[in-house]
């Protein structure tokens, strides 16, 4: 498990205290296994979901990667994520974020060298 930290400045002198408590009720790997459901019905069959990573901000969620697989290549790469509330469960997800989804996909399956059999 990693925590990620967002809006660190640049240069300068850093000191980071952080206290957070909170409940996880929702394990990553419940949490993976929830946005690899919501991908197969509502993305595609060829986006599953990668190792979450706790981030703390606002809530705290695991940060669950959707990663695009080829039949022909294998994991291609990074698509888009999903946030999973560690406490409700709740996903964070909306069409805009799923048309980004999409279309980050298509870029990459078109760009991705095709399998020649060689």
């Amino acid at each position: 498990m990693s925590v990620e930290i967002q809006s660190i400045p640049e240069s300068g002198r850093l000191e980071i205290d952080i206290k957070v408590t909170t409940d996880i009720n929702v394990s990553a790997l419940a949490a993976r296994q929830k946005v690899n459901s919501f991908a197969l019905s509502e993305i595609s069959y060829l986006i599953h979901a990668g190792e979450p990573i706790l981030t703390v901000g606002e809530s705290v969620n695991w940060r669950v990667p959707l990663i695009l697989s080829l039949p022909s290549r294998g994991d291609v790469g990074e698509v888009g994520a999903i946030l999973v509330n560690t406490q409700t469960g709740q996903m964070t997800t909306s069409p805009q974020l799923i048309a980004e989804i999409n279309a980050r996909a298509e870029g990459l399956a078109t760009h991705s060298p095709q399998d020649t059999g060689e």
